[in-house]
């Protein structure tokens, strides 16, 4: 599709690109009756001669014919293979969906339709070129487990499958890169393209740029080399839970991490020292918050009493300013982050907990001092802190890639951010059968302790009836509080959370029998499937609890997801708490601590109309996070500008 084109879509008025849209659809279905003809002489095929038809493809697109005079052809072909090695034939909407990322589209697919299944036809077909395919999800737990379970309808058609993971020796990474198809997370790829761009520069540097040049020309002959680059030029890639990675994920760029400089030791002696004494300063006296950015800041009595408290010697050459600045961090630190929210610790290491995933972020830091902040708090070795030897965002990263695509369940509300920043149409790929989920009124209790309680109460009830049960949590302490409630009840029950990684597993695939309860973090939301048993089908499938809503309404939807699957009855429920974060979060302290005692003079006994006052402070937050994402888009932009205009590489050089 050229630019002009695509420009006239996004600047359209909105029902001319609805209608945009159900023309591509209309079309699409046309060529799924062609794939379902095909399949049907392909079954005549042995094992053999697919894989020989398979061959012929990928003869014809490297000849030069174009993917989608072969997108009918590839298409039978996967569908066989899956139907041969998996007892699973691509349905109809997988089939319009796989066309739909084919053309250049976010394909948004319910919860349960098979997003997995369906990425293999446009992998297929973009890795027929010989140029190679890249999916990438939203951790390493599901870009392995969607490789393997993949894996033998692409090797069924002489296609190799690679994964990347964190914990992939960078040595291995090249073979995996060089196969067809290779699943891995965005940062992951992410990391490596700036990795690689070091690198050459480094070859650059050292041998001159002619030995450098032959070395690019002949990647595999140094697959093994400390000097190799272990990526091929980016050619397709389909982003599996498009708006959680091109949306959520694209807030924080992408860091590669230069050497500590000399004066780290006293950097982290101040840390230690701060975190030792910011109990010595109160609120209003010492400090104010800004409630709008959250920001705080010493008060002139705040400052003195930097200045009068005793400090070791490493200190005594450290700037005020410094001290001042990491005082506020302290305190910022101190109200901001919590273990067991946003973090874990773990042999003696600070690890992030994903605020998306709920899973552990292996390997990531936060910046500007913020995790040597922590660090210090929790007693821990304060880590040098590092400068900056690479960056690139997730926007710049996947708008490198020839053709960009990507497939999620929960876009809808996305469709214009995805096709202004990213150029991609938002599809709509209907069900392969009717939903059946069913929705419980809202309940919304004054303090916490009400809600949990109201919360046991319903598990205990729906518990009787042999439904099996999810409970999601915002984050790991949230879980461990529940499942300590249950326990005094002596309600049976597993937890999924980043505390429970080597069970997970067992635990996911117990939670959809009868009668069972599965108490969870984020980790049983994106790419979860709970497969519900036959017995607990008929007692009316899975319940969904939502005990707090989220700062994105994509992940309750992903949450709430987990039930009513693919035609599967189900149903949920969300509770809200005025003690919730969420009011804090989105409406400011002081309106939130308004309302809360507004509601309680009123002394109204149904809180349930209240539920609004939640979704309003999610969409505050939503929007608030959109503005920072388009922010970041803009100051990119101007950045690379101003280095390209200096000669500067946009990826690899610091604006001084």
């Amino acid at each position: 599709m050229n630019g002009s084109l695509i420009s006239a879509i996004v600047n359209s008025p909105y029902h001319l690109i609805r209608a945009f849209d159900r023309a591509s659809i209309v079309r699409w279905q046309h060529l799924v009756r062609q794939v379902e003809s095909q399949s049907k002489r392909l079954s005549q095929l042995s094992d053999d001669e697919l894989r020989k038809r398979s061959l012929a493809l990928q003869y014809d697109a490297l000849s030069g014919v174009p993917l989608h005079r072969l997108a009918v052809e590839a298409f039978a072909c996967v569908r066989e293979a899956a139907s041969r090695t998996l007892g699973m034939k691509h349905y109809r909407v997988q089939l319009l969906g796989g066309f739909a990322m084919h053309f250049g589209s976010i394909a948004v697919m319910q919860t349960g339709e098979g997003k997995t299944l369906t990425a293999t036809l446009p992998l297929y077909l973009a890795a027929i070129t010989g140029e190679g395919a890249h999916l990438a999800t939203a951790n390493d737990y599901l870009a392995k487990r969607d490789a393997d379970l993949m894996r033998p309808v692409f090797e069924a058609l002489g296609m190799s499958v690679g994964v990347v993971e964190s914990k992939t020796p960078r040595h291995l990474r090249p073979n995996h890169y060089q196969c067809d198809v290779t699943y891995s997370t965005a940062k992951e790829i992410g990391f490596d393209f700036l990795r690689d761009r070091l690198t050459k520069r480094r070859n650059q540097n050292e041998s001159g740029s002619l030995i450098h040049n032959l070395v690019d020309r002949d990647t595999k002959t140094i697959s093994h080399s400390s000097n190799a680059t272990v990526q091929r030029p980016l050619n397709f890639m389909l982003v599996d839970e498009a708006d959680s990675i091109l949306i959520d994920e694209a807030r924080t760029p992408l860091i590669v991490s230069s050497l500590p400089d000399e004066v780290a030791r006293a950097r982290a002696c101040l840390y230690e020292w701060c975190a030792a004494n910011v109990e010595q300063f109160s609120a209003e006296e010492h400090y104010t918050i800004d409630t709008k950015t959250n920001q705080v800041d010493l008060t002139a009595t705040g400052r003195q009493r930097c200045r009068t408290l005793s400090k070791p010697e490493l200190l005594c050459q450290t700037p005020l300013l410094d001290v001042y600045e990491q005082v506020e961090q302290a305190v910022f630190v101190q109200l901001n982050y919590i273990r067991d929210r946003q973090y874990v610790v773990r042999d003696q290491e600070v690890v992030i907990v994903d605020e998306f995933t709920g899973r552990l972020a292996e390997g990531r830091k936060w910046r500007a001092g913020i995790h040597q902040a922590i660090e210090a708090r929790e007693n821990l070795e304060v880590s040098l802190e590092t400068g900056e030897s690479a960056r690139i965002t997730i926007q710049d990263l996947f708008l490198r890639y020839n053709r960009l695509a990507g497939m999620t369940g929960t876009a809808a509300n996305s469709a214009i951010e995805l096709r202004k920043i990213y150029q991609l149409k938002v599809i709509d790929v209907p069900t392969n059968k009717p939903p059946q989920r069913k929705q419980w009124d809202d309940l919304v209790f004054l303090t916490d302790t009400e809600k949990w309680d109201a919360i046991a109460d319903e598990i205990q009830t729906v518990h009787q009836q042999g439904r099996p049960i999810l409970i999601g949590t915002r984050s790991i302490d949230k879980s461990e509080i529940l499942s300590k409630l249950l326990h005094e009840r002596s309600i049976e029950h597993a937890v999924l959370n980043a505390r429970h990684l080597a069970r997970e597993a067992s635990i996911v695939a117990e939670a959809g029998d009868v009668g069972k309860i599965t108490v969870a973090t984020n980790m049983a939301g994106r790419g979860t499937d709970i497969k519900i048993s036959e017995d607990a089908h008929r007692f009316g499938g899975m319940h969904v609890i939502c005990t707090e809503i989220h700062d994105s309404s994509r992940i309750d939807r992903q949450l709430i997801g987990r039930c009513g699957r693919q035609g599967d009855p189900g149903s949920y429920r969300q509770f809200f708490s005025l003690e919730d974060e969420i009011l804090d979060n989105g409406l400011g302290k002081e309106r939130a601590d308004r309302l809360r005692e507004k509601i309680k003079r009123q002394g109204a006994r149904d809180l349930s109309r209240f539920a609004q006052l939640f979704r309003e402070a999610q969409r505050k937050i939503e929007s608030r996070h959109f503005r920072g994402r388009k922010m970041l888009l803009h100051q990119e932009k101007l950045r690379h500008e101003l280095q390209r205009e200096m000669g500067q590489d946009p990826y690899l050089d610091t604006i001084q």
